[in-house]
């Protein structure tokens, strides 16, 4: 008789703790956004034209295609041409050389391109969250290399940086 009570009593602790432990959940998120998909279902990216001073002809593309991709990714949004409930537009505002550790020859040792842009960001669904903000992001290379040479690269750098920063700001809540 005393088996079967203590075998009922660990039945009745093991269906306690899994009742218990059925009410407890843990949720995470791998891609970092946070969007009320109830509400939000589309965003719409217009082209970032090239205002910079100094031109790379491919970067307008380039960075208008990876800022769709990332949505797309990341998210469950539907890319529209226009109208979307969260709208992502700018331009290309910088796009510069720079210098860098200059040595005792007065020669740089490393130059900096640097790509800014400006972005308004509008949301239709909570206006609050509204914003028109610059970002910019740089990669070093060395002087001795011909921006010619390494550009593609880093600008592929660089336009990721960029976009990762941007939907940090738009949907991410970082």
């Amino acid at each position: 008789m005393g088996w079967n009570r203590m075998h009922a009593k660990h039945i009745i602790y093991v269906v306690m703790s899994v009742v218990l432990m059925g009410g407890c959940t843990v949720s995470y998120k791998l891609n970092s956004a946070s969007i009320d998909y109830t509400v939000v279902s589309s965003v719409s990216v217009l082209d970032f034209p090239n205002q910079a001073p100094m031109v790379y002809p491919p970067l307008s593309q380039v960075l208008t295609e990876r800022m769709k991709d990332i949505y797309t990714t990341k998210t469950r949004l539907k890319v529209v041409q226009t109208n979307g409930d969260l709208n992502i537009e700018g331009e290309i505002t910088g796009y510069d050389l720079t210098p860098m550790a200059v040595k005792e020859d007065a020669w740089a040792s490393e130059t900096k391109l640097t790509i800014t842009i400006r972005v308004r960001y509008t949301n239709k669904t909570n206006p609050d969250k509204d914003f028109e903000q610059t970002f910019s992001a740089y990669r070093e290379f060395p002087a001795t290399r011909m921006l010619t040479d390494v550009q593609d690269q880093l600008c592929t750098e660089i336009v990721e940086e960029l976009t990762d920063l941007v939907f940090n700001a738009t949907v991410a809540d970082w």
